[in-house]
């Protein structure tokens, strides 16, 4: 046995991507609201882009790579 199993790597791999996904969703929330103060250089408009693909990446992408990793019989 090699000793690592791909699909520990798999699972922490589509937990990452949820996770940037989350982040990358709440940073267009930040962006719209207008409220923090090192964001305010942004114009509050990139906050919808940033926010649909943050939610895109969260919901979209780990079933996709689920799918493609899927062990076929």
């Amino acid at each position: 046995m090699s000793g690592r199993d791909p699909a520990a790597s798999r699972f922490a791999m589509l937990q990452a991507v949820r996770l940037s996904g989350a982040v990358l969703a709440l940073m267009g929330v930040l962006v719209m609201s207008g409220n923090v103060g090192w964001l305010q250089a942004v114009p509050k408009m990139a906050g919808y882009p940033l926010l649909l693909a943050g939610m895109a990446e969260f919901f979209f992408v780990p079933p996709l790579l689920a799918r493609r990793w899927k062990s076929r019989d």
